[in-house]
């Protein structure tokens, strides 16, 4: 393994309504090497709604890249240098959200038809910020699976200055299927990014979509740059935990109980900050995944009665009640 790594060798995708801040310190706790987005923030709601909302997040988070959806140029050059003022290490340009809402709004997948105006949007961004100016895209729209699509899309963008593409490995059909759908029905085509990272060979490729393991996560490794894990992150996070040790050649990770420790601690910080304490337990439903207790330790989090019970002592008491459980469970196998 190089000593310096590719910056984006393992990345956790931007998912709308998960990967907000909260979700962002728990999943550092798991990785110090893993690279986290921002959910989509569209242009709109840092030109004309709460700045601070949107980009305030916790220093530990970094690295931590602000993913911006838009497409006009000089909008999403104010927006990119406000990010890169917030302390931002890249900003990436989502021209691969699918959904209807995003496309009235002229911006993620749709933008891939117009590989000039990303361009445009690119060199825009580039030239009001010094940090990173990324692209996350799809390898084609609707049906079509002609490869000279998806390379004059990169070509043209590149020329313009991008040097990191992350890529979902699937077409973005615009009609007819939800934007959970889109993530499973149009066929992954790991070939397509390969295919990409051999003809721009000095331009960095993350490829992202269906990668379920670290195992997996090496393997696509063999082919491309970085790679990039959504929902098995999420639903999981403490595969979370390997990472650095398997990817990168660092020292072990936390344990469960002491990333519980570090979440309770946060949760008692932004307790008196007035967050309400499911905003952050949520994010943390899938810590035991796999583990026996783990449906115990889901509902109990999940429990609004629970949760107004013990308040920011919540996962205090909910490890208490999980590790009962263990016990108990173990005890029975023993037997």
């Amino acid at each position: 393994m190089r000593e310096n790594p590719c910056p984006w060798r393992f990345c956790v995708a931007p998912m709308m309504d998960w990967t907000d801040r909260h979700c962002r310190y728990f999943h550092r706790q798991l990785s110090r090497r893993a690279r986290l987005y921002t959910e989509m923030v569209t242009t709109g709601a840092l030109l004309h709604g709460d700045v601070a909302r949107h980009l305030d997040f916790d220093p530990s988070e970094h690295p931590v890249a602000l993913q911006l959806g838009g497409s006009e140029p000089d909008e999403l050059a104010h927006c990119a240098r406000l990010g890169e003022q917030w302390g931002y290490h890249e900003i990436n340009l989502n021209c691969g959200c699918p959904s209807e809402r995003v496309q009235r709004g002229a911006f993620g997948a749709c933008l891939m038809a117009e590989p000039q105006l990303v361009a445009d949007c690119v060199k825009a961004m580039r030239d009001a910020v010094t940090i990173p100016v990324t692209v996350k895209h799809r390898i084609g729209i609707d049906r079509g699976e002609d490869y000279g699509f998806v390379r004059d899309f990169v070509g043209c963008v590149h020329a313009a200055g991008c040097e990191v593409f992350i890529v979902h490995a699937r077409n973005a059909w615009l009609k007819g299927l939800s934007p959970k759908e889109n993530r499973e029905v149009p066929p992954l085509r790991y070939e397509v990014v390969y295919r990409l990272a051999a003809d721009f060979p000095q331009a960095v490729f993350v490829l992202n979509g269906g990668i379920g393991s670290l195992a997996q996560a090496a393997e696509v490794l063999r082919h491309v740059d970085g790679v990039m894990l959504g929902r098995a992150a999420y639903h999981d996070p403490y595969l979370l935990s390997e990472v650095d040790r398997a990817l990168f050649g660092d020292a072990e990770a936390l344990t469960r109980a002491q990333v519980v420790a570090a979440m309770s601690e946060y949760l008692h910080r932004q307790a008196a900050a007035r967050v309400p304490p499911r905003a952050i337990l949520r994010h943390l439903l899938g810590l035991y995944h796999g583990q026996a207790g783990a449906r115990n330790w889901r509902r109990l989090l999940s429990d609004p009665a629970f949760v107004a019970r013990y308040g920011a002592a919540s996962l205090t008491a909910a490890a208490r009640a999980f590790a009962t459980h263990h016990a108990e469970h173990c005890g029975r196998l023993s037997v």
